[in-house]
């Protein structure tokens, strides 16, 4: 049986919860279903856009599966739809019923604040791994249908370094929400850290000398390592596991310690 404040969270949360998943599976359903159509202006649409554009967004062909895999569904609205998700609900689970005044009547039930601050995260933990995962699911299903030529296992590597991805930032988020209890400072610190980061990633790619950028980059664990055609990277994955539990951690001692605005 699951806890009850898991239960509440996700009740509380389900039309969000609902929204998110289906948003990106319409995403994704739509992106890849036009593979087949997208075929014959592939050759057109590589040579129309600029090469830095492309080495920015990391795509190295559009024409094969694997090159549109990454060009449409994980260089960078994929992921920016995802993260912007886990950002969202993560804010909802200390900072939000902190800045609505909301947290005292949540702090009166008969538990420690670390088990409270642990089971908030389970439970957004859980639904945006569920969201995450949506791409998954249908790309299981899609890509053979599509008649895409690249293997069932590379998919599922680079679809599995999305969700690592997601648990790293819901990481950075909830450390942001439990340090200050403010939901403008999750939003502002997480978008900062994945726009510098991705830019990091990106930049790291084009620039001689500067390559070691990428490595202080998620997305380079995400999505550097070109496991849509190399497979599966678990250095890298679990790298990306690790920050998340790392930063989940920090989080659930500070907010034990300090002064909560109720």
């Amino acid at each position: 049986m699951l806890p009850a404040l898991v239960r509440k969270t996700w009740r509380d949360d389900r039309r969000a919860l609902i929204g998110w998943a289906v948003g990106v599976a319409a995403f994704t359903a739509v992106y890849t279903s036009f593979y087949a159509d997208f075929q014959g202006a592939a050759e057109l649409k590589q040579d129309a856009l600029p090469k830095g554009m492309l080495d920015f967004l990391g795509i190295a062909d559009m024409r094969s599966p694997a090159g549109y895999l990454q060009a449409t569904v994980f260089s960078l609205i994929g992921p920016l739809l995802v993260l912007m998700c886990a950002v969202t609900l993560t804010a909802r689970t200390i900072a939000r019923p902190e800045e609505d005044g909301g947290m005292e009547l949540l702090l009166v039930t008969p538990l420690s604040r670390t088990a409270f601050a642990r089971q908030r995260l389970a439970a957004t933990g859980g639904a945006v791994t569920v969201v995450a995962s949506v791409p998954w699911l249908l790309l299981m299903a899609i890509v053979p249908a599509a008649g895409m030529d690249i293997s069932l296992s590379n998919v599922a590597a680079a679809c599995a370094g999305l969700v690592a991805l997601v648990w790293c930032f819901t990481g950075i988020a909830f450390l942001a929400g439990a340090a200050t209890g403010r939901r403008g400072t999750v939003l502002a610190v997480t978008g900062v850290l994945a726009v510098a980061t991705y830019m990091a990633n990106a930049l790291g790619g084009m620039l001689d000398g500067w390559h070691w950028l990428r490595w202080l980059s998620p997305f380079h664990y995400f999505i550097g390592t070109d496991p849509l055609r190399t497979g599966w990277h678990p250095a890298e994955l679990l790298t990306l596991v690790a920050l998340g539990v790392v930063t989940t951690v920090a989080g659930v001692i500070l907010f034990d310690r300090r002064d909560v605005g109720v």
